[in-house]
């Protein structure tokens, strides 16, 4: 899906929706500010009334914002990608991640276990069903070792890497001796 265009037409027709939507809570913001009511917003001092349409334009972005933010999880839980979240937006996958962080949930069926086996050593390398990642292994030397308790990685090769470190400390060299 690519980002839509709209017409002149729907242009001009969202335009007056979104005014007649902010007349309202740009009276009230102004009415609140000075005690006048709101019917009488448009004849104040033309400065402070465009401050109190541009205060109600913030709120309504503001709300734009959380509503996008629903739209996309929404869109997520139903089994959208980030790609396809970014493609609606015109942003890129890692653009759409990190606008809407929450917005995609792995699966909960994605726990599994790979080995990795280096120096000597072996490693298991766990994928929670939270989608997180840990390692547990046996050096060379029979030394055993795991991720640290409540630490989790957010992808394979990250805790490949610290178990290939923790792998490689417990060696043996070629006479059978750590190194």
């Amino acid at each position: 899906m690519t980002v839509p265009e709209i017409t002149t037409e729907e242009q001009i027709e969202l335009d007056k929706a979104l005014y007649e939507a902010l007349n309202p809570l740009a009276s009230a913001i102004r009415s609140r500010e000075t005690g006048q009511p709101a019917e009488r917003m448009w004849e104040a001092d033309p400065v402070e009334v465009a401050l109190s349409v541009l205060a109600a334009w913030k709120v309504m972005g503001a709300e734009v914002r959380r509503l996008t933010g629903q739209a996309a999880a929404t869109a997520g839980s139903y089994g959208a990608s980030y790609e396809q979240l970014g493609a609606v937006w015109g942003i890129t996958r890692q653009g759409a991640r990190k606008k809407w962080p929450d917005a995609v949930t792995r699966p909960a069926s994605v726990a599994g276990t790979s080995t990795l086996a280096l120096f000597g050593g072996s490693a298991e390398l766990v994928r929670a069903s939270s989608g997180d990642w840990g390692w547990e292994g046996t050096g060379a030397d029979g030394a055993f070792g795991a991720v640290a308790d409540g630490v989790r990685y957010a992808t394979a090769e990250e805790a490949a890497a610290y178990a290939g470190a923790f792998l490689k400390e417990h060696a043996l060299g070629a006479d059978g001796q750590p190194w």
